[in-house]
């Protein structure tokens, strides 16, 4: 044991993450295989037995309505695109019009409006846009052939003061809850990360500014459902982290943010499709920065979990590659020291 963590750097070197190859599942499914067994003198029959019959169970659960399929957490499987915490609250009009101004810069029906007064957006930010809109629809509403479909015509009517807000809201195969709900719990759901496209400037007095996809880290502070009476969106607000000083890349490749340093806070929200889940880890070597660690979604088809672990990302984005060695050239043997030959014992009858 002494000389374990002496090799253990080097398996990692060669063989990649112990995740990718430990056998915990494989221990896990002989435990199933050993809970088969009624008859110990016949342990053999007795998992053959009950696999088969698990097996044909599982077979014609397939073809009966609202079956449940065997192997599946019934917890698990009615979490993934699920909802809880269901509550109805009002909210303030300023924050109401950023929402809404969020759901009309990033929805494609409305591009040709958003395309076509590019320039008077930029100078009037999101103060009016909003209300142009609606006056836009409601006078191309007004002529007798017009082309305006159901969506654009409630989204220029702009949301109810009314949302409908939720602790935890499954989409897209994450499970996430709000950081005031993870305050409470032992778990963590409530890191996201985004990857938008941002105006990039090199100084304030900048002519040229260029537009570049940037990945932003933060925590989910409210889940909700915007109501434009036909329909309804998702999105949560969130608590970004500043890009220029709250995010960055150690030497071995890890993203570590800090969280107190938060960013533009007229700028909260996404679509709860546009948000990928991440955990924060606080950093070993202390201070206030934490370790992103992403993961990928839980899908789920017919009921049953596709994980693939080949897709799994990994935590790292630049770990050194190793050098490409001959295994059967690395020998295992000391040779600070003189061997001692051991005869091989030979049992007798």
């Amino acid at each position: 044991m002494v000389h374990l963590t002496v090799h253990l750097p080097r398996e990692i070197k060669f063989c990649g993450p112990v995740w990718l190859r430990w056998m915990y599942s494989m221990e896990r499914y002989m435990k199933i295989l050993k809970g088969y067994v009624r008859n110990r003198h016949r342990p053999e029959g007795c998992i053959i037995e009950c696999y088969i019959a698990e097996e044909a169970v599982e077979f014609c659960s397939e073809y009966l309505a609202n079956a449940r399929t065997i192997g599946v957490p019934k917890g698990i499987e009615e979490r993934i695109e699920s909802r809880s915490g269901f509550k109805v609250i009002p909210i303030d009009y300023k924050t109401l019009c950023e929402a809404h101004y969020y759901v009309l810069q990033n929805t494609t029906v409305v591009d040709p409006y958003m395309s076509k007064n590019e320039k008077w957006l930029q100078a009037e930010h999101k103060r009016s846009f909003s209300s142009w809109f609606k006056r836009k629809i409601e006078t191309e509403l007004a002529r007798p052939e017009n082309t305006i479909s159901q969506q654009i015509r409630w989204l220029a009517h702009e949301p109810k003061w009314e949302v409908l807000s939720y602790s935890g809201y499954g989409i897209g195969g994450y499970y996430y809850n709000t950081s005031d709900h993870d305050s409470r719990s032992t778990t963590q759901n409530s890191g996201v990360m985004v990857e938008a496209e941002s105006l990039h400037m090199s100084t304030a007095k900048d002519k040229n500014p260029i537009y570049a996809n940037m990945l932003y880290y933060g925590v989910i502070e409210d889940i909700w459902e915007l109501n434009y009476t036909q329909f309804k969106i998702p999105v949560f607000r969130c608590k970004w982290v500043d890009n220029k000083g709250g995010v960055k890349v150690d030497e071995n490749g890890f993203t570590l943010v800090d969280l107190n340093k938060e960013g533009d806070p007229n700028d909260q929200f996404i679509f709860a499709s546009q948000a990928k889940q991440v955990f924060y880890v606080n950093d070993p070597n202390g201070g206030r920065w934490s370790v992103v660690l992403t993961t990928k979604p839980k899908l789920y088809d017919r009921g049953d979990v596709c994980d693939n672990i080949e897709e799994t990302p990994s935590f790292s984005r630049g770990l050194p590659e190793s050098d490409d060695i001959d295994n059967e050239d690395v020998a295992y043997v000391r040779e600070d020291c003189e061997g001692i030959y051991v005869q091989e014992a030979r049992w007798h009858p």
